[in-house]
């Protein structure tokens, strides 16, 4: 069992940045791939981006490429998410994610933490 727990979001101004957080505790983190996913009002969840376990590549979205980094620190449990050049469409509540063999399919991950409110004014 993993236990996820996001933090770091907020409302920010169009092109701001903001770095969010997820906090693992429970089985070994660092064996999971690690997955950022965001859900907008009446849209669906979809991808953000991702971190592999294994080699530590990473996957985005062609939405966010180019402005959102992801990275992971196996000694403190934790992923971020930077998030640069926000622009409204960005809007959405963020949910981090863990799965053994998940990159961008949410159906893949194990784990889901509750998720934190970004919000970004025009």
């Amino acid at each position: 069992q993993v236990h996820l727990v996001e933090s770091g979001g907020g409302l920010v101004q169009a092109g701001g940045s903001l770095r969010l957080s997820c906090a693992a505790s429970g089985r070994t983190f660092s064996s999971y791939t690690m997955g950022w996913f965001r859900q907008a009002p009446g849209k669906e969840r979809e991808f953000v981006a991702a971190v592999s376990w294994s080699d530590g590549r990473t996957y985005y979205a062609d939405s966010v490429k180019g402005r959102f980094t992801i990275s992971r620190d196996n000694a403190k449990d934790t992923v971020y998410l930077q998030m640069n050049s926000l622009k409204p469409e960005d809007t959405a509540v963020y949910y981090c994610a863990a799965g053994f063999t998940a990159v961008s399919n949410s159906a893949a991950y194990d784990y889901w933490g509750q998720g934190t409110q970004v919000t970004v004014s025009s």
